[in-house]
């Protein structure tokens, strides 16, 4: 390649991703989530497009989505709270095994008895299309007013089956029939302890290790904790245990570990998850030959509909079952199993293993995907109100709270935002009760910054410096919270935080 060409493609590259930035504001009104927006610039600089780039390479596209499915995993454990999760950790578990079983098993009858596929391309597509996706979950989810223990089940179980399904449709792609179902199940069982064990192994270290060993730049630590991440994923796969369960716990552990630096680190992992997210779905874009996918269309929609209105609702009732989850929350997260690059990307997988008709599985996978997204990512919202589980905006207007460690002090600085709609509007700074060892010190208000008295009232927009020290960091943080959602009464009406009358 010469210079000429390299500086042609940096360009090119560049201008893919200022577009593709400036359709995130396109998906963000819309409520879409941003991979279709991302496919769309992939198929217009495709063949069939305005770019006439031919890329047909499925291995390629197959090892890039791995590796970009490995940051985004990555970017959603650092973000997942585990005290949020951790009351749906067993539902999601059972959405993540017992619920991709049904899946499998009801979408890959309706492929071979209504579309006419063979039991093996049949059994390929249902295992592709059970897996929820990671990109989709995490960027939807977290912008719809939903209970936390529902957003943490379907977090955690796109975080979850991603593992079990990749063990299926390689099982199903291998020459020769599977010939004891019983071996798969304890295959599956194994790979996803060994990635358990390690991914929680690496996370445990790589945060002892962070919190014990000062780097000597504040730079190096985003980059030592994808570095921990990506350790992960590749000790368990090298183990023959499930790389992306490891690395998906890994990064829960490290996002819960209270590190140096963390607001730079959860900026910078999110900065790459956006890449890695433009790049694949850009990269399956292209992939693609619109013109050889008419004959598709009908039996995407047909197993697409199968795979909503029937298996989906089947296994989350059939997981579910032990649990007490409320039947609303249960057709809510029927609705909400949301596909996006992570099928696409699997279904590259029978393309690599030569298996027959492996480019018409891929096809189908496509229109699925990009059509029953286009359903259910804007509707869910509106499903959420209908069946009564959306929270109202008072209670869904959390603060922003950003922590950065004063090692040498044994303290804190906490950032508080006070968003539209929270209740510490109106509060004064006496009435937030924090505990003793914590201060408000700054106030900044329409770009002045002043020293609260304390008969300060607060309002909405707000931001304000917190010093807490070392021990009652937690406390301090729980304090604000508690009063963004009750108000100067939070602890007298059940609202929690530490604060006097509790």
């Amino acid at each position: 390649m010469t210079v000429h060409q390299l500086n042609q493609l940096l360009l090119v590259c560049s201008l893919v991703l200022l577009v593709a930035v400036a359709a995130v504001r396109i998906s963000s009104r819309s409520g879409l989530p941003s991979l279709l927006v991302y496919l769309g610039i992939g198929v217009a600089m495709g063949q069939d497009g305005i770019g006439d780039i031919r890329f047909d390479n499925a291995e390629l596209t197959q090892v890039i989505g791995y590796a970009a499915l490995v940051v985004i995993l990555a970017e959603g454990g650092l973000g997942t709270k585990w005290k949020e999760i951790k009351p749906g950790l067993p539902a999601a578990s059972s959405l993540a095994l017992v619920g991709v079983s049904v899946s499998v098993g009801i979408t890959a009858t309706a492929a071979h008895y209504l579309i006419g596929l063979e039991w093996r391309q049949a059994l390929i597509i249902g295992a592709v299309v059970s897996s929820t996706d990671a990109a989709a979950v995490f960027s939807v989810l977290r912008k719809v007013p939903l209970p936390a223990r529902v957003t943490g089940i379907l977090e955690a179980e796109s975080g979850f089956n991603d593992a079990p399904v990749v063990i299926l449709v390689v099982s199903f792609s291998m020459a020769g029939p599977v010939e004891h179902w019983y071996q798969l199940l304890g295959e599956i069982a194994l790979e996803l302890s060994i990635g358990a064990a390690i991914g929680l192994a690496v996370g445990f270290l790589g945060a002892y290790g962070l919190r014990h060993v000062a780097l000597p730049a504040s730079g190096l630590y985003p980059i030592a904790v994808m570095a921990i991440a990506v350790t992960a994923y590749s000790a368990g796969a090298l183990a023959h245990g499930s790389g992306f369960l490891a690395v998906y716990l890994a990064s829960m552990v490290l996002g819960n570990a209270k590190l140096p630096h963390w607001p730079a680190t959860r900026g910078f992992a999110d900065g790459l998850g956006w890449i890695a997210q433009i790049g694949m779905f850009v990269l399956l874009g292209l992939l693609v030959t619109p013109h050889e996918m008419g004959d598709d269309i009908w039996p995407a929609l047909v197993i697409g509909l199968v795979l909503t209105m029937v298996a989906r609702p089947l296994s989350v009732v059939a997981a579910l079952a032990p649990f007490r989850v409320r039947w609303q929350e249960q057709a809510l997260m029927s609705w909400a199993g949301l596909r996006g690059a992570v099928p696409i990307i699997l279904a590259t997988i029978p393309m690599v293993s030569g298996v027959e008709e492996s480019r018409r599985i891929f096809n189908i996978v496509f229109v699925l995907v990009v059509v029953y997204t286009l359903v259910q990512g804007p509707t869910l919202p509106w499903v959420a109100r209908k069946l009564g589980v959306s929270k109202s905006p008072s209670e869904t207007a959390d603060l922003g709270i950003e922590s950065a460690p004063l090692e040498r002090l044994r303290g804190h600085l906490l950032s508080v935002a006070i968003p539209e709609g929270s209740k510490m509007h109106g509060v004064e700074i006496n009435e937030l009760r924090l505990p003793a060892g914590a201060a408000v010190t700054l106030v900044v208000r329409g770009g002045e910054s002043f020293v609260p008295l304390p008969t300060t009232v607060l309002r909405r927009g707000d931001e304000l410096l917190v010093v807490a020290t070392d021990p009652v960091r937690d406390a301090a943080e729980q304090r604000l919270r508690a009063v963004g959602q009750g108000g100067k009464l939070a602890g007298w009406l059940g609202t929690g935080g530490n604060g006097v009358g509790e």
